[in-house]
């Protein structure tokens, strides 16, 4: 039988909201129009973003049916690594937060946007939506929650465009918005680049102190 893709999608949102809510990547999306060539350079990174997202997605649906059940009843030291990681995460973040006031400077990965070019922009989008663990693990756990559906297929493609697209929003938003602005949004993303390469390392703390939280709460959960 069949399952809803309307219910499935209910379990997505969430997951989708704490990628698009992250400052992580909030931070890249800004910090792309500020090249040389703004327009081409963050559409090849939204469209980099993108393609993460849907690949490491779909991958997780494909692969859903070769774990069987094992999302459902994951063996017993999967709960307690979620622990251990979720508490590392908390750590480092606190000490992260501590330690805020010890940089000087801009973080240098921001500093290489203000020379990337499209294509490195495409690829830097592509990568990062591979290489960060908390968008990798969310998008594995939205690919099992849809492959565990039991959804049609174009069900299963409504599901994955929506957790995408939700992801993606505020990666998408800016870019959008300054297409149709251009020249007018400089003024505002500048002061707002300004202001999170003196936050980056609050930001950062925040944001590992949030998803250790998350992943410490989940793995309590799946103990008990």
């Amino acid at each position: 039988m069949a399952g809803s893709w309307v219910s499935v999608t209910a379990g997505l949102i969430p997951l989708g909201l704490v990628i698009s809510l992250s400052p992580l990547s909030i931070i890249p999306a800004v910090l792309v129009l500020q090249a040389p060539r703004p327009r081409p350079s963050s559409l090849a990174f939204l469209g980099g973003w993108l393609s993460g997202l849907i690949a490491v997605t779909a991958l997780s649906v494909a692969a859903s049916g070769a774990l069987g059940g094992m999302h459902k009843s994951p063996p017993h030291w999967v709960s307690w690594v979620r622990v251990v990681l979720g508490s590392l995460l908390i750590v480092f973040g606190i000490v992260r937060w501590l330690t805020r006031k010890r940089e000087s400077g801009s973080p240098r990965w921001m500093r290489s946007f203000a020379s990337i070019s499209p294509p490195r922009a495409g690829i830097t989008g592509l990568v990062l939506a591979v290489v960060r663990p908390d968008v990798s693990l969310l998008c594995v756990a939205a690919g099992l929650a849809i492959g565990s559906g039991r959804l049609e297929v174009a069900g299963v493609w409504v599901c994955v465009a929506i957790f995408v697209v939700v992801a993606a929003s505020s990666v998408a938003i800016p870019i959008v918005a300054y297409l149709g602005a251009g020249e007018r949004l400089d003024e505002p993303l500048a002061r707002l680049k300004n202001w999170m390469e003196q936050n980056d390392a609050a930001l950062t703390a925040v944001v590992l102190v949030v998803i250790g939280l998350m992943v410490l709460y989940n793995g309590i959960h799946a103990l008990s």
